[in-house]
């Protein structure tokens, strides 16, 4: 034997009641009776007749402003649940409408507050219509006046038009579908301007079709602003607050969605006219700018040959200028070349001086050198090597070795060796 706790079983019930599609999308008519409103603004109450009652809650949110009293005769919508809490069944509600209106006026008027509610109405999302459309697509059904006078229309106001049928079923239990299907091919059929949904007029039970929630939600999602022309100007469907733009009869709907061709080319005409005038005093004003542009151009130009004998007059001044300088240049580079050949290391070797080196340094006084130590001597044509015999201050036993100049004949009669004597190297 299976025990179940109480909890499985309300929940059992509660999925039971709620995937029935019949208690899902419920009509209830009956009385009003223990009417109240808790604190959150959650209404409840029982709908009952004669035989039963029925205990309702009606959420605040969508409760906002419905006539709801104590002992009325109403026609609600909602669905049946189970309240697991209290283990009640229980009616939730969405709508309330009085009775007497009739069962097609409370769906009309449930499905209304809820499109408006998730902003299907909304102005903000309506566009505008195109002025000069190429291609207008047309739902509607292909017999009938409506559609023959939607082409009357627009072949008289606007040839440049082509139209586009999309044609369907606009009553009985097939037009909803088909509407939504036509729109849907319009949509996918790529460059159309604008889409007349339409029909001729109609009781309320004949319109309906345009009262279903597919066709509303169809014309929401359209790509392609929509006009609907349902009817006469006193009817009303769920499809004309969604549009776009409502037109009051299918032929006023041809009429909006397409200028007059004849009013464009008047139009056309007086702005070619305008443009044309504006257009010559614009070129007159600048003509007359430009002549005057010229005759200052005129008044400013420069005496040409005064110009050019004043150009020539200063090439002539430059260049003289340039000449003395150049002159003088050549007369400081002559003498920077005769201070050079005076400093010219070879040509004191040429007057019999003597270069006298270590390891390409040049010896300048006996103090560098000591006794055998090997140098080089260069003279004006040539080098050769030479040895150290004796360091500084030691007399040679030999000859002595003279010297050029006054400096050596001065050191014979002071007795005065040579220091070092230098011997050629054997």
């Amino acid at each position: 034997m299976d025990v179940y706790s109480v909890s499985e079983v309300t929940t059992y019930l509660r999925e039971l009641l709620e995937t029935n599609p019949h208690l899902a999308d419920l009509w209830i008519s009956g009385e009003v009776s223990n009417l109240s409103r808790s604190p959150a603004g959650h209404l409840y109450f029982t709908l009952k007749d004669e035989k039963a009652q029925l205990r309702c809650v009606f959420f605040r949110r969508p409760n906002m402003g419905a006539p709801l009293d104590q002992g009325m005769q109403v026609v609600a919508h909602g669905r049946v649940s189970l309240y697991e809490v209290r283990g009640e069944l229980q009616f939730y509600v969405d709508f309330v409408q009085p009775e007497g209106v009739g069962v097609l006026h409370a769906q009309f008027e449930r499905l209304k507050a809820q499109l408006e509610e998730e902003g299907l109405f909304d102005d903000a999302r309506k566009r505008p219509l195109p002025r000069f459309p190429c291609r207008i697509g047309v739902v509607t059904s292909p017999v009938g006046a409506v559609f023959h006078d939607i082409c009357n229309i627009l072949g008289r106001r606007w040839p440049l038009a082509e139209v586009v049928l999309a044609p369907t079923a606009v009553q009985g239990p097939e037009a909803a579908s088909g509407v939504v299907s036509a729109l849907t091919a319009l949509n996918d059929e790529g460059a159309i301007d604008v889409i007349i949904v339409a029909r001729g007029g109609g009781s309320l039970e004949e319109l309906w079709a345009f009262n279903e929630e597919p066709v509303a939600r169809a014309i929401y999602a359209s790509r392609v602003p929509v006009v609907s022309a349902i009817g006469h100007e006193t009817d009303y469907t769920i499809a004309d607050f969604v549009a776009d733009l409502r037109a009051p009869t299918p032929s006023t709907a041809a009429e909006l969605v397409a200028p007059d061709r004849l009013e464009v080319t008047v139009r056309l005409s007086v702005l070619a006219a305008s443009l044309l005038t504006s257009c010559r005093r614009e070129v007159e004003g600048r003509r007359a700018g430009l002549s005057q542009a010229v005759g200052r151009m005129e008044r400013l130009i420069p005496d040409l040959a005064r110009e050019r004998q004043r150009v020539d007059d200063l090439w002539r001044q430059g260049n003289a200028s340039l000449e003395a300088l150049l002159r003088r240049w050549r007369e400081r580079l002559s003498g920077f070349a005769g201070q050079l050949r005076s400093l010219d290391p070879k040509a004191t070797l040429a007057r019999g001086y003597a270069l006298v080196q270590r390891d390409g340094h040049v010896v300048s006084s006996v103090a560098e050198v000591t006794g055998g130590e090997r140098l080089s001597v260069r003279v004006k044509d040539g080098g050769f090597p030479v040895r150290v015999e004796k360091a500084a201050g030691t007399r040679l036993s030999g000859p002595p070795v003279r010297q050029a100049g006054r400096q050596a004949r001065k050191g014979e009669k002071r007795g005065e060796g040579v220091q070092p004597l230098l011997m050629v190297d054997p």
